[in-house]
């Protein structure tokens, strides 16, 4: 069984991406809620996630959004982020605002539309050379909502024709992701609906190219991880984006929702070894704050998926093991209901405060008077992000 020390150590390496467009202004379908103490460019956006790592000690990076988060001079943002002590993580196009896109962009029956989309693709991977990036992660809205619409397995061809030249493109040090959503906006169909569709192109890429696992873009009842336990026996489990879900891509506050099902997620990585930075698993969050206040809600999902991880580390493994070779089910469950019980917090606490932080970063962070500031400094803006 794992001691508590063994615990504290694996969780010292743990490394959480934030995301640039948790700090900018978001909505929903209905509406953005401007939020006075939003981020208004991607310097802004990159203080706030720094602040985030001041406190939680394990978010060092931040993904960018392109074009939300387009600017003239990327060694300049990236000089910016490591006087932070951070550093630029994913690249993210965005290849669903633009009305050319209504129906799609790789995967649009117009070939100039495709080779717009595809353009920008390539753009991003010059941006993650620029800003020392080791990895574009892709999500496509192509889809149709209707039969007959488009033909589904030409679209398909379109798709790999782009992920083609956009994986040739790629340097050494620069990987591909690969993310899937089960529906919208498409809702007859999307073309990269689900991890068997995203595994597909991934092997016909190459190694370089990985799956991605948004967890709020399943359907009800999905086993997600059974599905992380698959692609992590075949070393196709790029990373995640975190998030939590109630009916759909809710994209609400990572171990909010089933806090139990993202212990089962984290106890299949764990269980490889997978957690640690030199794996090729990449923790990623994806969420929007409508309604929260952005830096304190990143603060808390970066402590849900640490405790998450705890807990996992808690699992007797040589129990577990033991249970199941032996056709125990009831002692095999109880193994990971036992974990999965055990409160974590007094040893995250003791680990914040060997590492240098405080051991309450929520209350460090109401205590700061950052709130109160960047309202003050922002107030008037609409912000960058969705609809920003």
């Amino acid at each position: 069984m794992t001691s508590k020390n063994e615990i504290k150590q694996e969780l010292r390496q743990q490394w959480i991406e934030t995301p640039s467009w948790a700090y900018g202004n978001t909505g929903t379908r209905f509406k953005v809620y401007r939020n006075p103490a939003a981020a208004r460019d991607p310097y802004e956006k990159i203080e706030d996630a720094a602040l985030v790592h001041r406190l939680t000690g394990v978010a060092p990076s931040v993904a960018l959004h392109i074009p939300w988060d387009r600017v003239d001079d990327y060694a300049t943002l990236s000089k910016h982020a490591a006087e932070l002590g951070m550093r630029i993580g994913a690249i993210n196009p965005n290849i669903f605002q633009e009305d050319e896109y209504r129906l799609g962009s790789v995967c649009h029956p117009d070939p100039k539309v495709r080779r717009k989309a595809t353009d920008h693709l390539l753009e991003c991977v010059d941006i993650a050379v620029a800003v020392g990036s080791p990895t574009v992660s892709l999500w496509f809205a192509d889809g149709t909502n209707y039969p007959g619409q488009d033909d589904i397995r030409a679209r398909q061809d379109r798709l790999a024709e782009a992920l083609r030249e956009t994986y040739a493109a790629m340097p050494d040090g620069v990987g591909m992701l690969l993310e899937y959503k089960l529906f919208e906006p498409g809702f007859y169909t999307m073309d990269v609906p689900d991890w068997g569709t995203s595994l597909s192109h991934c092997l016909a890429l190459g190694p370089k190219a990985n799956v991605l696992v948004d967890t709020g873009h399943h359907a009800p009842g999905t086993n997600i991880e059974f599905i992380v336990a698959c692609l992590l026996r075949l070393g196709r489990l790029g990373g995640f984006h975190f998030n939590s879900r109630f009916y759909a891509d809710d994209d609400l506050l990572v171990g909010a929702a089933d806090p139990y099902q993202l212990f089962r997620i984290l106890s299949e990585i764990v269980a490889v070894g997978a957690h640690r930075p030199g794996s090729a698993v990449a923790f990623m969050l994806d969420q929007c704050h409508n309604i929260e206040d952005k830096v304190p809600a990143e603060i808390r999902s970066v402590m849900n998926v640490q405790e998450a991880t705890a807990k996992a580390l808690l699992v007797d493994r040589e129990a577990l093991k033991a249970a199941q070779q032996e056709g125990d089910v009831m002692g095999a469950n109880g193994v990971l209901v036992d974990a999965f019980s055990t409160d974590v917090r007094p040893l995250l606490a003791e680990l914040r405060e060997e590492m240098g932080i405080d051991p309450d970063p929520i209350g460090a962070y109401a205590r700061s008077g950052h709130a109160e500031r960047v309202r003050a400094e922002r107030a008037g803006s609409t912000g960058v992000g969705w609809g920003g």
